[in-house]
């Protein structure tokens, strides 16, 4: 009864797996790894929560439960789950709007959307929608994630610079700051700039210091010693110590539909980013993680988050960073990162009140820098010119249409890629390989030799309606180049694993046309998919059954101890 109840527990709770063969000797690498994803984390946290166009606790409240739920939910052993600039960006431009400058109903929206993207990544998870994970190609969310980087830095400038800016979109707020450079607080400014070069240069040159953890620190000291408030320098504040009482969130019908947009577009970005993080470092650890059931351990920590007056999380790319390279075994490090920021939760929030807005913002924006790849959109641009067109056109979308509608483009451009390569596979005419008995594309191994009188025709992939065409005019233009020579085409399905009526009906007119030409038209090694269409749709009339063959061997030699063979 108990190995029952542990299997069931382990069904359960996936991620409680991994400490049942836990080792002792990693409980200091593990405590070291929690003290410096905290440190990184509750900076970044408060920053988040301004990003996300809420009150700064709530980006701790996030950092909470979200740690500790996915410790017993989630398979990966590194990944830690916390705000994410991506999301952070979606939920300022879903929530925002809504809240018109109330901040208590900004609150409210965004625990509703957490809410509301916790039951979608659940739900996804159960109906094991894992797959979704490569429904966003690389390229698209490379633009993607430009694109929010961009605008994430836009958004900052106010920040550093002493202003106040309105978010209207990447480019009316450049064109905002822009007409606002009378403004500048030149304090300010020079207080950001020199945090954001100090923060460049300790990740040069000290690159194990926490740069978050030390420009807070720094930036409070400075902030009391000088008494940069006086000075006209805008200070966080203060922030309400302790846990949130429990509260149900205040919206309205009309607020559904908006949030629900929002909430599938959280969803599917922040599951793409969480696992494109935790497959990394599972693969560098020598690991496997389950798709499907981290679609339902993000839902539970973005229900956690919500629960806590906090907003949608995903995993953190460089927190996680920080955790490996800080020795993190197991996921015990988000349990001992989880008791870190509740402890400064309870017991750190009024030296934080003192720390200026400017330092939070150049935290933010040095992390935003980490978003940026520019050495992979060089290697892209080099590798497929098309797919990085794609990705300029996926991170245009995000910086002129806004965050939100950038979710919709990605989706769209994913869509676009994925119908355009498929209406264009790839085909191979083969040849026999000397006297080995194998047969190879002849454009890329001189060595395969054309039988004289046939045409070996392969086709990669199913033959659907959107490809039809294409595999209509890949015959008709091999069979004009033969010429009369010509007496047999034989299509190699072995890799045409589908058709469907417009296949099949193309199918049927190749057949009749080949005939009309005097050429047969053969198939070879077709499998059951194809031979159930064969039966239903009456092809095996039209091309005829004595046309079909088990292989490619079997068919040139069938066919040429055919009598038309000798013409």
């Amino acid at each position: 009864m108990k190995h029952g109840g542990g299997l069931r527990a382990a069904g359960v709770f996936p991620g409680l797996t991994a400490f049942a063969g836990y080792r002792k000797e990693w409980i200091g690498h593990d405590l070291l790894a929690g003290v410096s994803v905290a440190a990184v984390a509750i900076p970044i946290a408060i920053a988040y929560a301004q990003l996300a166009g809420l009150p700064p606790v709530c980006g701790l409240y996030t950092s909470i439960l979200p740690l500790v739920l996915y410790v017993a939910f989630g398979t990966s052993r590194q990944l830690i789950i916390a705000p994410d600039a991506a999301t952070c960006a979606i939920v300022a431009a879903v929530c925002v709007p809504l809240a018109a400058g109330d901040m208590d109903r900004a609150v409210s929206l965004s625990m509703a959307l957490s809410l509301m993207t916790g039951l979608f990544c659940i739900a996804g998870g159960l109906l094991r929608l894992g797959f979704l994970t490569n429904f966003l190609s690389r390229p698209i969310l490379m633009g993607y994630i430009n694109g929010i980087g961009l605008s994430i830095i836009a958004g900052q400038l106010g920040k550093l610079c002493g202003f106040e800016l309105r978010s209207t979109g990447f480019f009316r707020t450049l064109w905002q700051f822009f007409s606002k450079m009378d403004q500048i607080h030149w304090l300010t400014l020079v207080l950001s700039l020199g945090f954001l070069a100090g923060l460049r240069l300790l990740k040069i040159f000290l690159p194990r210091v926490p740069g978050p953890l030390a420009a807070v620190a720094a930036g409070i000291w400075i902030s009391e010693y000088f008494n940069l408030g006086a000075r006209g320098v805008t200070l966080l504040g203060n922030i309400p110590a302790g846990l949130p009482g429990f509260m149900v969130p205040d919206i309205s019908f009309a607020d559904l539909a908006p949030l629900a947009a929002g909430a599938i577009g959280l969803s599917l970005i922040s599951f793409n980013s969480a696992m494109v993080t935790a497959r990394g470092f599972a693969v560098r650890n020598r690991y496997e993680i389950d798709p499907n059931r981290e679609f339902i351990a993000l839902g539970v920590c973005d229900i956690g988050a919500g629960l806590m007056q906090g907003f949608a999380v995903s995993g953190a790319d460089s927190r996680t960073a920080v955790n490996d390279s800080a020795g993190g075994k197991s996921q015990l490090t988000s349990l001992v990162a989880a008791c870190l920021i509740l402890l400064t939760l309870i017991y750190l929030t009024v030296p934080l009140a003192s720390l200026p807005i400017a330092v939070l913002a150049a935290v933010l924006v040095n992390s935003v820098f980490g978003l940026f790849d520019m050495k992979s959109l060089m290697v892209l641009r080099k590798a497929s010119l098309p797919e990085f067109r794609i990705s300029m056109v996926t991170l245009a979308g995000v910086i002129s249409v806004g965050v939100l509608p950038g979710v919709l483009v990605a989706v769209i451009m994913a869509l676009l890629l994925i119908l355009a390569k498929a209406s264009r596979p790839n085909d191979a005419v083969l040849g026999r390989v000397g006297s080995t008995g194998s047969y190879a594309d002849i454009s890329g191994n001189p060595e395969a030799e054309t039988i004289p009188g046939f045409i070996l025709f392969r086709f990669d992939a199913q033959l659907l309606f959107f490809n039809a065409d294409r595999f209509k005019s890949r015959v008709r233009a091999l069979v004009s180049k033969a010429g009369p020579q010509l007496k047999f085409f034989v299509l190699h399905a072995g890799t045409m694993t589908g058709i469907d009526i417009t296949g099949a009906a193309v199918l049927g007119e190749i057949a009749e046309e080949l005939r009309e030409k005097g050429i047969t038209l053969a198939l070879a090694s077709p499998k059951e998919p194809l031979r159930f269409m064969l039966e239903k749709t009456g092809l095996y009339q039209r091309v005829g059954r004595d046309n079909v063959f088990l292989n490619l061997d079997a068919s040139i030699a069938g066919l040429q101890s055919r009598p038309a063979a000798a013409l």
